[in-house]
C-alpha cells in the first residue's frame, strides 16, 4: 500500500512540474514557448526514463548500491568520440556531421563498444561481474585520459567545441532524433521487463539466484545490453549526467520499501523526470541560463555519493 501511495505522489509531483515548466514565465507568445518547452519536457522525460531504468538495473545485476552506468566507461567513450571527431574535423566537425549523422555513429559505436567489452569478459570461464567492472573502470580512466591529451592538440576554438559536449544540456536536443530515440527505449524497455522477475530473485544474491534456478549469466548478458541501448541514447542525445543516477536510484530505495522491480523502475523513471524537470526550471528561471543542469544534478549527487560512502563505512 506504502509503495503505491509512493508512486502515487511522485506521479502527482511530476505533473504539478510538468505544469509549472511548462504555463509559468510564457510571455504573450504562446504559440511559440508552448510547442517548444512541450518538446523539451518530451526530451527530460524521455532520458529521465532512460537514466532511472538502467541506474536501477545496474545496481541489482552489480549488487552494489553506489555503482551507476557511467562506471562502465560510457560518459568517457562518447567524450572520446567527440574529441576524435573534432580532432579529424576541426572547425568543420557540423558542417560535416549532422546531429542525426553524430547521434548515429555515438549510439552505434558506444553499442560496439559494449559488446566488444562484454564479449571478451564473459568469454572467459569466471565470466565475473566484478571482473567486467574493473575492465569498465580501467577503460573509463583510459578514454577520459586520451580525450585529455587530444584537447592540448587541437586549437582552443576547436575545444570550445569538445566543451559543449562534455556537459548534459536540454537546450541543444535535435528534435528529429526524438522519435526515433522514443522508439528505440520504449522497445528496450518492453526486453527489460520480461526479466523483473528473475532481476526481483537476482537482488537475494547471485548465489540464491542461482539455488532458485535463475540462469544468471543469462539474465546479466541480456540486461546489460539493454542498459547500454538507453545509456547511449541518453548520453547521444544530451550529453552526460555522472550522478544523476546514483541520486535518483537510492532516493527511490527510500522512498519505495520494495523488492520488486516493476515498482521500483517506475518510481525511479518518475523521481528522476520530477528531478531533471525541476532542475531545468531552476537553471533557466532562478539561474537565468549561466549553468546548465548537469552542473547542478552533478554537484547534488556527488555531495549525496559522499554521504553514501561515509554512511557504508559507519556500516
Amino acid at each position: 500500500m506504502y509503495k503505491n501511495k509512493a508512486i502515487t505522489v511522485l506521479a502527482v509531483v511530476l505533473i504539478l512540474f510538468i505544469a509549472i515548466y511548462m504555463f509559468t514565465f510564457t510571455g504573450t507568445k504562446l504559440d511559440y514557448v508552448l510547442p517548444r518547452r512541450g518538446y523539451k519536457v518530451a526530451a527530460m522525460i524521455l532520458i529521465s526514463f532512460a537514466i532511472g531504468y538502467s541506474s536501477i538495473i545496474f545496481q541489482t545485476i552489480s549488487a552494489n548500491r553506489i555503482l551507476t552506468p557511467s562506471i562502465m566507461g560510457f560518459d568517457s567513450f562518447y567524450l572520446l568520440l567527440q574529441s576524435l571527431l573534432v580532432f579529424a574535423y576541426g572547425d568543420k566537425t557540423f558542417q560535416i556531421l549532422t546531429s542525426e549523422k553524430n547521434f548515429a555513429i555515438s549510439v552505434v559505436l558506444m553499442l560496439g563498444f559494449s559488446l566488444v567489452m562484454y564479449y571478451a569478459v564473459f568469454k572467459r570461464e569466471s565470466k565475473s561481474m566484478y571482473l567486467l567492472l574493473l575492465v569498465g573502470l580501467l577503460m573509463g580512466t583510459l578514454f577520459r585520459s586520451f580525450s585529455s591529451f587530444i584537447s592540448m592538440l587541437i586549437d582552443p576554438n576547436e575545444f570550445l567545441m569538445i566543451q559543449s559536449a562534455m556537459f548534459a544540456s536540454f537546450d541543444k536536443i535535435n528534435l528529429n532524433l526524438l522519435g526515433i530515440s522514443a522508439v528505440l527505449l520504449i522497445v528496450s524497455m518492453i526486453a527489460g521487463a520480461r526479466y523483473f522477475r528473475q532481476l526481483d530473485v537476482l537482488s537475494l544474491g547471485r548465489e540464491n539466484a542461482i539455488s532458485l534456478g535463475v540462469d544468471y549469466h543469462k539474465v546479466i548478458k541480456a540486461n546489460l545490453l539493454i542498459i547500454s541501448v538507453m545509456v547511449a541514447i541518453s548520453t547521444a542525445l544530451v550529453g552526460p549526467i555522472t550522478f544523476l543516477g546514483i541520486l535518483v536510484a537510492n532516493l527511490t530505495y527510500e522512498l519505495v520499501k520494495s523488492s520488486k522491480h516493476s515498482q521500483m523502475v517506475l518510481a525511479c523513471c518518475l523521481l528522476t523526470s520530477v528531478t531533471v524537470i525541476g532542475g531545468q526550471y531552476l537553471v533557466e528561471h532562478l539561474f537565468n541560463m549561466s549553468t546548465t543542469i548537469s552542473i547542478i544534478i552533478n554537484f547534488v549527487g556527488g555531495v549525496y555519493f559522499i554521504y553514501l560512502l561515509l554512511k557504508s563505512n559507519k556500516g
